[in-house]
């Protein structure tokens, strides 16, 4: 079988060898130790995962985070997400085809016990950068807590952060890797006694008692009730209607990252995106370090969302950046072959005659998240003492999500009559900025200083950052004290910056270089960040330099390659070039501009054809004919159609459903939304009644 792992990646540490033999379809496989099947499977070259009972349309992994049910499979006879259970040893797993035969026989009677019923001052559902923080300022007041998490490792959207955090050096670790991080929050969260951590442990349900369900380690169903409730459960990818949706490669961004950041997976060898956020642009960043082509990223605004240091991170890697185009269709048979994208006008339709047919493997969906807030809806609802945090609260950065979290857990701690302390008002005005939105652009001009060593600052966009001023020994960058999101400026005189790379290594956006005049004026020294490691290119090899949009400056031989364990997984490299341009030199391409094909003819029509629910593959056709004959209410299409009823509960199709009723210009005030089921995640029945049998 093909090997698909990654087993070198410039910032990431690699893992053991695969070495748990368990079967696909009778063929031997191996995993590493507490892999998913599905991440499993991928690594050994198996992307279809099964095909629909209703259509037959082949099934893959979509969200690698429990939200959706694409990825079932049969495992030792039991229909499991691939994406979040690991591999056993001898482990027999089996496409889904059709459905699934459940298995003869019940269970002895000693299997079943009681459930148990424990208390806790406060519970914390995620343990992701909200939850932990909050969890910490809990163990600093000794709060009796527990943090329940579904997955193997504490960290959330952190352990698949490879880059440098923005934000506030002070507050939330700017500077530090997400991956280092999560590291650290763990670390000191485990110091504290009266915090307890239930890693692989599920919270499906709150009930009207007051209580939560918890599907602990998989195996025990236990309820726990709390004095206070913390939600900081993050947040799901929001999906989109077009042709080919569901194919296998069309994946939600966040997944991707899952399986090449945090498995060491190559999932795709060219990608294309579609969205323009920082969780798009971030994604593109990644699946270069990871060695996969990004073949282009589509988004629909005139100008990228993300913050503008991401964008320009691609544009000098050579990736094209179509804004203002949207996608058409995924094309493909049984996997995704290409991408059709088309210009869109100022009212976001596309323009015919405008399409492009873009070869790739793989398209990553990042237009946007929305929170995981039913938890904390449906405590409050039933009267529970509730607190959200992070993107169960908000949608913004991770950054924004830990001082949040700090802040909930002060709140919390008042509330337990533990702390007189108020929440300190920096916390709270670090919050604001954090979770702002990218600011003004100004115009890049070069500086006037041409002598000694000049770091030039490539960041043209007020975000909320500040490791760069605070890395300079010689206070050299400076920043607003009292507002992070000003743009940094170089404040020395002639001669006052010795060149020690800090700045230079530690932005986030790595948009600092340093011009060095000292041994030639006429062809300085010019130092480029660079995180792909000493491999990635060669001393005396030629390169293509760049400026900050990616236009090509020329061409010139590498000088040398700085780097080492001080440096962090950043490189430095250098090379000389004509004084008339030094100052503009922002980066260096690796990989070349991939080619485009024009596709013809435009056919708007299929869109009718688009499935809105996976789980149910229920077309928006469908939909759309119950909404013109009447039907307002979203359960009765339910019963009709069964949209909404499937695996995931509706998390990826209601709000598509919505957009369908906004097409159709039926106002918000008749419609009569869903009614949501009790459990916001599936369990096997048999856990409700104590079974603990494996």
């Amino acid at each position: 079988m093909k090997n698909n792992r990654i087993d070198r990646h410039p910032i990431l540490s690699p893992l053991p060898p695969p070495r748990i033999e368990f079967f696909w379809q009778n063929q031997s496989c191996f995993a590493r130790e507490n892999e998913t099947i599905a991440s499993a499977l991928i690594a050994n070259g198996i992307h279809i995962l099964g095909h629909h009972p209703k259509d037959g349309s082949p099934q893959s992994i979509y969200c690698a985070n429990g939200q959706c049910s694409q990825c079932l499979v049969i495992a030792d006879w039991i229909p499991v997400k691939s994406c979040m259970v690991t591999v056993k040893p001898g482990m027999c797993v089996t496409p889904m085809e059709g459905l699934p035969q459940l298995p003869l026989g019940g269970f002895s009677s000693d299997a079943y016990s009681p459930i148990s019923i424990i208390s806790t001052d406060v519970l914390i559902i995620g343990g992701g950068p909200a939850g932990l923080s909050a969890a910490i300022e809990l163990g600093k007041n000794g709060i009796d807590a527990l943090v329940v998490d579904d997955k193997q490792q504490l960290g959330g959207k952190l352990i698949l952060q490879t880059h440098r955090f923005f934000g506030s050096v002070e507050n939330v670790h700017a500077g530090t890797r997400g991956i280092e991080i999560a590291a650290m929050l763990e670390g000191e969260l485990t110091s504290y006694r009266s915090v307890s951590i239930w890693k692989n442990s599920v919270a499906v349900a709150v009930f009207s008692d007051k209580t939560v369900g918890v599907l602990k380690d998989g195996k025990e169903y236990i309820l726990v009730r709390p004095k206070i409730l913390l939600s900081t459960t993050g947040a799901r990818e929001k999906s989109l209607m077009f042709k080919g949706n569901t194919l296998p490669g069309v994946m939600g961004a966040g997944a991707f990252q899952t399986i090449v950041n945090r498995d060491l997976v190559k999932i795709s060898e060219r990608l294309f995106i579609i969205g323009g956020g920082n969780v798009g642009l971030i994604a593109g960043y990644h699946a270069l370090q990871a060695g996969i082509e990004v073949a282009g990223l589509a988004e629909a605004l005139p100008q990228c969302g993300g913050y503008l240091v991401h964008r320009d991170k691609l544009a000098r890697f050579g990736v094209p950046i179509y804004t203002s185009h949207t996608i058409l269709a995924a094309n493909g048979r049984e996997r995704v072959e290409s991408v059709t994208i088309a210009e869109v006008d100022t009212g976001f339709s596309p323009i015919p005659g405008t399409e492009k047919n873009i070869e790739c493997d793989a398209v990553l969906i990042a237009v946007g998240l929305e929170p995981v807030n039913e938890f904390f809806a449906k405590a409050g609802e039933f009267g529970m003492d509730t607190y959200a945090a992070g993107d169960a609260e908000e949608i913004a950065e991770a950054s924004a999500a830990m001082i949040t979290g700090k802040i909930r857990g002060m709140e919390i701690a008042r509330r337990l009559g533990t702390t007189e302390l108020e929440v300190p008002v920096e916390w709270l005005k670090s919050a604001e900025i954090l979770k702002s939105k990218p600011g003004r652009r100004i115009e890049e001009i070069a500086g006037t200083i041409e002598t000694g060593v000049v770091p030039v600052i490539h960041c043209t966009q007020e975000i909320p950052c500040d490791p760069c001023s605070r890395l300079c020994q010689q206070e050299l960058i400076r920043i607003a004290q009292d507002d992070i999101r000003e743009i940094p400026q170089f404040i020395g005189s002639e001669g006052a910056c010795k060149g020690c790379f800090k700045c230079l290594v530690g932005c986030p956006g790595l948009a600092i270089t340093l011009v060095d005049y000292r041994k030639n004026s006429d062809n300085p020294l010019v130092s480029i960040p660079l995180e792909f490691g000493e491999d990635s290119v060669k001393n005396g090899e030629i390169v293509d330099l760049v400026n900050t949009t990616g236009t090509v400056l020329g061409s010139f031989p590498v000088h040398r390659i700085l780097g080492g364990k001080s440096l962090k997984g950043t490189w430095i490299l250098q090379v000389n070039v004509p004084k008339s341009i030094a100052q503009s030199v922002a980066g260096v391409i690796l990989n070349g501009i991939s080619s485009v094909s024009e596709f013809h003819p435009f056919d708007q029509a299929v869109e009718n054809e688009t499935i809105v629910c996976r789980c149910e593959r229920v077309s928006a056709g469908e939909i759309r004919d119950l909404i013109r004959e009447g039907f307002t209410d979203v359960n009765e299409i339910k019963a009709i159609c069964r949209a909404g009823m499937g695996a995931c509960g509706g998390k990826t199709c209601l709000s598509l459903i919505n957009r369908i009723f906004r097409e159709e210009e039926i106002s918000s005030e008749i419609i009569t939304e869903s009614t949501v089921r009790p459990l916001f995640v599936e369990i096997p029945l048999s856990r409700f009644a104590g079974h603990k049998d494996d």
